[in-house]
This record gives structure tokens, sequence and C-alpha cells, in this order.
């Protein structure tokens, strides 16, 4: 038996008899890595600083005057949209970044460490809600300097931003679970995309459900991205807590309950 075997099974013994708080430590520990590979490359926050400007403006400009009659009419209407749509659409980069991890032989290297196993997926996961909160910030922010007051005042705004972090943090698990077993991190990225296209287009995030096909407002009325925006909307314009939150907040617990379990199996075969 080598000595780089013998060394690599202790290392495993190790990882297998580490304390939770150890492991919560571990987790935190490689969501500090994950902050500083954003530092060393800021590029990676394009898509959370420039997309919230970009489609705010762009969506705002476009349909406003058709849907609204007016700009100031379309904002309350336009901004929780945006919103829940960047957010959500920043969690694909979880399941991405975990794909060229391993493809990279990262994740070799941390099987040799003497660190919990599940750390560098939970680290992942924490990480990218840092994302979250700057997508988040920045559509208010442009909201605001376009001219949109948020009638629920700052408590609304609050509870509205950790409503939308918290669902995309759950959906991430579903990209996450792609991280793991698909094949190439391009390939992460288009999976997600199929499946995130439909539930944020097909959904009341730009025009009123009312407006739409009959046959296509059934999809859009059990979609569960449309109910997070309607719960957004009420929360920021009117202050108000809808069932449309508790229905939210119900998906997310259900794709956590699906998606991480099975995470979590694939992800420990091949950590």
């Amino acid at each position: 038996m080598t000595t780089a075997t013998i060394a690599s099974g202790r290392s495993r013994e190790l990882r297998n008899h580490v304390s939770l708080g150890q492991s919560v430590a571990n987790s935190f520990t490689m969501a500090y890595r994950g902050l500083l590979k954003i530092k060393r490359t800021p590029e990676q926050l394009i898509d959370v600083t420039v997309q919230p400007i970009i489609f705010t403006l762009m969506f705002t400009y476009i349909f406003g005057g058709a849907i609204s009659g007016d700009i100031a009419g379309y904002l309350p209407i336009i901004i929780p949209g945006i919103l829940a749509q960047t957010v959500i659409t920043t969690s694909v980069v979880t399941g991405v970044q975990l794909r060229e991890d391993m493809d990279k032989g990262v994740f070799d290297r941390f099987k040799s460490m003497p660190i919990a196993r599940i750390s560098p997926l939970a680290g992942a996961l924490l990480a990218d809600t840092v994302r979250y909160f700057i997508a988040t910030t920045l559509t208010f922010v442009m909201g605001y300097i376009m001219g949109w007051r948020a009638g629920g005042g700052i408590t609304g705004l609050i509870f509205a931003g950790l409503l939308v972090m918290a669902c995309a943090w759950a959906i991430s698990w579903i990209f996450a679970f792609f991280g793991v077993v698909a094949r190439s991190a391009s390939s992460v990225q288009g999976i997600s995309f199929l499946i995130l296209f439909p539930l944020t287009f097909l959904s009341n995030a730009f025009v009123p459900v009312d407006t739409m096909p009959s046959w296509l407002q059934g999809f859009v009325n059990v979609n569960p991205v449309s109910h997070l925006i309607t719960a957004v909307r009420e929360l920021t314009n009117n202050g108000a807590v809808t069932s449309d939150l508790w229905l939210a907040l119900l998906g997310s617990a259900v794709v956590v309950a699906i998606f991480a379990p099975l995470t979590v199996r694939a992800y420990m075969r091949k950590a």
C-alpha cells in the first residue's frame, strides 16, 4: 500500500468523523473562498450588476406605455417582476461553478483535506446568497431612480427581498444537482435555462395574466414564480402579506425537500 493511499484513507476517515460544529465552520470557510473568487474575478458579478439595470430600463420603456399607459404606472408591476427574474436567474451560477470546480480538479484537492465532505457544496450555496443580495439591492435602487416608490415602506422592501432570496436559494438546489451530475459546465447552463425561461417568462412578471390566451393563463396561474411575484408586489406596493407568500414558501420547501437529498447523495458519491 502506497503512502498516498494511506494518507487518502486517513483523510477520508477524518472527514467521516467531523463534528456538526466543524462542518458548519468548514462550510462558512468554503463560502468565504467563494467570495474571494469574486474579489479576484469581479466580472463574475456582471449578471447581478448589469442585468437588473438593463432589464429594468428595457422592459419598462418597451412595455410601460402599452400596458399601463405610462412609465410611472408600470413600475409597480415591473420592478417585482424584474427582481424575481434576476435573482432566480442568478441561482444558475451555483451549478455552473460547482461543475467547473469539479472539472478543474479542485474537489479532488478537497478530498485530501480533513474537512467535512459536505462543506464545499454547502459553502457554494452560502456564497451565492451574496449575489442574490446584490441583485435585489440594485433592482430596488434602479426602480427608485426611475421614480418607483414602495407603498409598503422599508419593511415591505426588506421582507420582499428576503422572500426572493429564500426562494432563489431553494431553486439553486436544482441547479446544484445538475452541477454535480452533468458532464460539463456548458451543459449545466443549457439545462438550467431550459427550465428557467418557461418559469420566468411564462409568468405574470411583465404583463397581466388576463391579457394572455386562456390556455396559457392556466399555466401562468399555477406557475410558482407567478405566486412569488404577486407576493413581492403586495409586500412592496401595499405592505400586505397574502396567500401567495405562503404558496411561494411552500413551493420552495418542496423544492428543497426533493432536490437537497438528491444533490447531497449525488455529491457524496463523488466526494
